[in-house]
């Protein structure tokens, strides 16, 4: 065989595992784009979604948020780092669906002093979104005037019941909630351990609520299904992650 066939022949194979590759690398980026698409999810497992979770946040977009009391998406927060990230003082924010029973998994941070709110069964029947829902405090403890008072740190259900000091990791560093909400029972968890655990609508719960700011908002704590928020009206930078939900049978 002369040599100038056999540089053919070299070229042709070459060309042929070239194309061959480059069809596999196209099916690989068209796979991955689908996966990608508006609406699906990016931070729940396999695993987490055969044990019922589903994901509030697809880490590239504020699909599945609206402005508390209005229908367009929230201006004032915006995706950074595949976070959901507020710098300053702007809209509180909702789901757009609500959920009465749920166990709700979530990061968080905020800045030095950075003061903040997650509200759960809220309704958008008053002017405040914490006018109607029981706040979990994101709080930065030693830097923010909330933190002297157990009732209003890092985890309390704000000026009810409150929290225990230590739990909270440093301003700027990633935090893991967790809340359960079952019936009238709820707890409130922060980095693995359980903070505190109430019964809605007990003696207990109405003394606390009678004693408080709150007595004056008679739906207060009253609503059995909701919607998910988080607080902006308050100044700092606020950061949210693997923000995701089951729904409690």
């Amino acid at each position: 065989m002369t040599k100038s066939l056999i540089g053919r022949r070299s070229l042709a194979t070459v060309a042929l595992v070239l194309g061959a590759w480059g069809c596999a690398s196209n099916q690989a980026s068209t796979s991955e784009s689908s996966a990608r698409q508006p609406g699906t999810t990016t931070n729940s497992s396999a695993p987490d979604q055969a044990a019922g979770w589903r994901s509030l946040f697809d880490g590239r977009t504020l699909n599945g948020w609206r402005v508390y009391k209005g229908q367009s998406q929230p201006g004032g927060w915006f995706v950074q780092d595949s976070a959901l990230t507020k710098v300053q003082a702007t809209d509180d924010i909702i789901s757009v669906d609500q959920f009465g029973d749920f166990e709700l998994a979530l990061d968080w941070k905020v800045s030095h002093g950075g003061n903040a709110g997650l509200f759960y069964r809220a309704t958008e029947e008053y002017v405040k979104v914490y006018w109607s829902a029981t706040e979990y405090q994101l709080l930065d403890d030693p830097n923010a005037r909330d933190g002297q008072n157990r009732l209003t740190s890092a985890g309390a259900a704000y000026g009810l019941y409150p929290a225990p000091a230590g739990v909270v990791k440093p301003a700027g560093e990633w935090n893991s909630t967790r809340i359960v909400a079952k019936g009238t029972h709820v707890e409130h968890w922060l980095n693995g351990t359980k903070l505190l655990e109430y019964e809605l609508w007990s003696p207990d719960w109405e003394a606390k609520v009678k004693a408080s700011k709150f007595a004056v908002w008679p739906n207060y704590g009253r609503a059995k299904r909701g919607h998910i928020a988080f607080q902006g009206d308050h100044g700092g930078e606020l950061s949210l992650r693997n923000i995701r939900i089951r729904e409690l049978k």
